[in-house]
């Protein structure tokens, strides 16, 4: 079950598989029914491959944004343990599922170095600073912590993160709240977090990490493989991973004999075994 939330007009946030605090999901039937995902995780973790760490590691979301978002920066795990209460870092990835014609995101910044970078921020100069890159549905994009990102209007996109929180507002477009305050910026911390001068880097794809032919490997790093699968008729994976998050966006079909369509989000745990998806359908996993 998703937690699904709107605080604005401006962007609409499906949380699809989430243990965070902030929306916990919970299991929609069968022997754990009713029970939430960051309960399977303390109570349950054979079913994760007995994986290693006190909170479920990812975040997968569906982000509408119907405005510009606001500018930010993540920081990694060494940062927000220290200056966040022990949180994890966040690493993000995002698959672009559909997007107005001549959209564009954000990514990266064109400082040269970090003392360019605060200066541009304390003068202002947002056009200078920020790099922005037109987009096509498809495409797919790695944040790494320290990188300047914002998603802006009219982009809908899957999003596999950090199972983290942790936002630093670099820049918000000057926008007042309803009580006519600007919203909270966050200019210390992102100065320090900041990665200058912005490398376009994606991290080696693993080959290793690839387990079946069929599903093609998008990007690989420390916290997470991404896969996307296209299945027309009927394709049998193996399930040989701790666990497999698969968020199916496009079509319908079956998965084991259990219908799935578009939208939804589902686990495949540890020692699964085959998985017999039949339709046509195309999946990040």
């Amino acid at each position: 079950e998703y937690h699904y939330q709107l605080p604005s007009d401006n962007v609409g946030e499906c949380w699809a598989v989430s243990a965070h605090p902030n929306g916990d999901t919970i299991v929609k039937d069968g022997t754990f029914a009713g029970k939430t995902l960051s309960y399977l995780w303390e109570h349950h973790n054979e079913l994760f491959g007995e994986a290693k760490g006190e909170v479920f590691p990812l975040l997968t979301k569906i982000i509408h944004a119907k405005k510009d978002l606001s500018i930010q920066v993540h920081p990694d795990d060494d940062y927000a343990m220290v200056n966040e209460g022990g949180s994890l870092g966040k690493t993000e990835c995002w698959y672009i599922l559909d997007c107005e014609p001549g959209a564009t995101i954000i990514i990266g910044h064109h400082g040269q170095n970090r003392g360019e970078v605060s200066e541009m921020i304390d003068e202002g100069r947002w056009e200078d600073f920020i790099r922005e890159v037109p987009i096509k549905p498809v495409e797919f994009f790695q944040i790494e912590p320290g990188t300047v990102h914002a998603i802006k209007a009219g982009t809908i996109l899957l999003e596999t993160q950090q199972n983290s929180d942790i936002t630093y507002r670099v820049y918000d477009y000057d926008r007042v709240e309803e009580s006519g305050d600007k919203r909270e910026l966050h200019i210390k911390q992102s100065k320090e977090v900041i990665v200058a001068p912005y490398i376009g880097r994606v991290p080696d794809v693993d080959k290793q990490a690839t387990c079946n032919e069929e599903m093609t490997n998008l990007v690989s790093c420390p916290f997470f493989h991404v896969w996307k699968l296209s299945v027309s008729n009927k394709t049998t994976i193996v399930q040989d991973q701790a666990f497999l998050i698969v968020s199916v966006i496009e079509g319908e079909g079956s998965v084991d004999g259990r219908a799935i369509r578009k939208g939804d989000h589902f686990i495949l745990p540890y020692e699964y075994g085959e998985a017999v998806f039949e339709g046509n359908l195309a999946m990040i996993v």
